[in-house]
């Protein structure tokens, strides 16, 4: 399984890549707002960041850059989207599971700039990116689950639909809030988990863990090293 890490910030980017080895970044426009920089200067600082570390190319390290929201026709989708690609190889264009977003990845994936669709909240939703070639589909969990949704058959049907046909889209699990879910994709067979760097690090976390540290700890100091 591979993690990719929801942030437009680079000391997050780098500080998950060197602890967690994350293979990847998504970037969404509220990742872009909360770096507190313009959209374009993130983007070539991610650019400018993975060419320093030698990863250059989506095969490498893919980076999913969101284009404009308020975007709803295909034509404007794929204007965009090349416009963003171009900034650097390893950009994939996240575009919304609708229509148009469709239309757009469609076209885009024929021209060689890689897409990820978005926003799928079910397993139809899944089916029309893979049927159309998206290098990644993303379908949400927490978002789900906030307002009661059970996410395991949604995800299973989507794992499940994906290998029986022998879709070569990826799917990222999204929007995770807990390192439960974090395992709970990883045994349903997903193939990628995105989350922010906080959820990571509590997965990291046990209070035993601490606890067999302090009882390690104290028998360490009593000891005679020499």
């Amino acid at each position: 399984m591979k993690y990719f890490l929801d942030s437009a910030k680079l000391d997050e980017i780098d500080l998950a890549y060197n602890t967690f080895g994350i293979d990847g970044v998504t970037t969404n426009p509220r990742h872009i707002q909360n770096s507190g920089k313009p959209f374009k200067v993130v983007l070539r600082d991610i650019a400018a960041w993975v060419a320093a570390h030698g990863l250059e190319g989506y095969e490498t390290f893919p980076v999913s850059v969101e284009i404009n929201p308020h975007l709803d026709k295909a034509a404007d989708m794929i204007a965009e989207g090349r416009t963003i690609s171009a900034l650097s190889k390893n950009f994939v264009i996240k575009l919304p599971c609708t229509a148009e977003g469709i239309t757009a990845s469609r076209k885009l994936e024929k021209e060689g700039i890689r897409t990820n669709v978005t926003l799928v909240f079910s397993p139809s939703q899944a089916l029309s990116a893979a049927k159309n070639g998206a290098l990644f589909v993303s379908p949400f969990v927490a978002w789900k689950e906030e307002h009661g949704d059970d996410c395991s058959q949604y995800l299973n049907d989507i794992v499940s639909i994906y290998r029986q046909y022998d879709f070569k889209t990826e799917i990222i699990v999204a929007a995770l809030r807990s390192a439960k879910q974090i395992v709970d994709a990883a045994r349903m067979g997903a193939d990628i988990v995105t989350c922010g760097l906080a959820v990571y690090q509590l997965g990291l976390e046990h209070p035993y863990t601490a606890k067999g540290l302090d009882i390690f700890r104290d028998a360490w100091d009593k000891t005679v090293t020499e």
